[in-house]
């Protein structure tokens, strides 16, 4: 089964582009909140479309860190969106180009590798490029909304809406963690990382950025570490 049609591809982008405009909007006065300017917080929703490494982007900027910090904190939180391109290549079709290849890559999100590749048999670069518009429409016009909204509302609901980034992340860490230990083991390593790097004399030092980084690399080594995959679970996850 050959899939190449941009309309269904908008179609089944549709509910995402809708999930991410309130994400979305919450960056966007985020970003305001941390002085930058309106275009500026659209720029890098336009360029990046990545909600975790936006975030954290966002926390080494208002820290004042290096382009280093910045360039090795999103290469270790996005690195995910390398192995999830390589996966999702192996379903495209024969005939999508390199550089088509090259444009589903800089729109590859969690959500979209999951629609795309839930689809049986091939898919081809209309169809992925219906399926990344919406999405990006979403999350560049939610960005934009909220930087928008963050100069017109009062300072209460601002201070209000500024919350909602942490329901939207406990929102996505809670049911996982209830239902998987391992989820559990790892969330409460980096929450202890976390702490420590916030309140500990010497781990204070470390920057910002730099502790993003440590707290990512370490947790997630730490699960795998206590944690591995059996060779069942791995050939059934293949």
């Amino acid at each position: 089964m050959y899939h190449n049609s941009f309309r269904a591809g908008l179609r089944d982008g549709l509910p995402i582009a809708l999930g991410y405009f309130p994400v979305s909007f919450t960056f966007g006065m985020l970003a305001i909140s941390q002085g930058l300017p309106a275009f500026q917080a659209v720029l890098i929703s336009a360029t990046n479309l990545t909600s975790a490494g936006q975030f954290a982007g966002l926390t080494v900027i208002a820290a004042g860190a290096s382009l280093l910090e910045m360039a090795l904190t999103q290469l270790v939180i996005n690195l995910r969106y390398a192995l999830m391109s390589l996966s999702l290549s192996q379903k495209l079709d024969s005939r999508v180009t390199l550089l088509q290849r090259c444009i589903v890559a800089f729109g590859n999100t969690d959500e979209i590798f999951a629609v795309a590749s839930s689809k049986p048999g091939t898919i081809g670069a209309r169809y992925l490029y219906g399926l990344i518009l919406g999405p990006m429409l979403g999350w560049t016009g939610g960005t934009l909304a909220g930087a928008v909204a963050s100069g017109l509302l009062p300072a209460m609901v601002q201070s209000a809406l500024g919350v909602a980034i942490y329901g939207m992340f406990i929102a996505i860490v809670v049911p996982p963690a209830r239902q998987f230990r391992p989820v559990l083991a790892v969330v409460l390593i980096a929450l202890a990382l976390s702490c420590g790097f916030a309140w500990l004399p010497v781990l204070r030092q470390v920057s910002a950025g730099f502790a993003i980084i440590f707290c990512t690399v370490l947790a997630a080594g730490a699960g795998a570490l206590l944690f591995p995959l059996e060779e069942k679970e791995e050939e059934a996850a293949v």
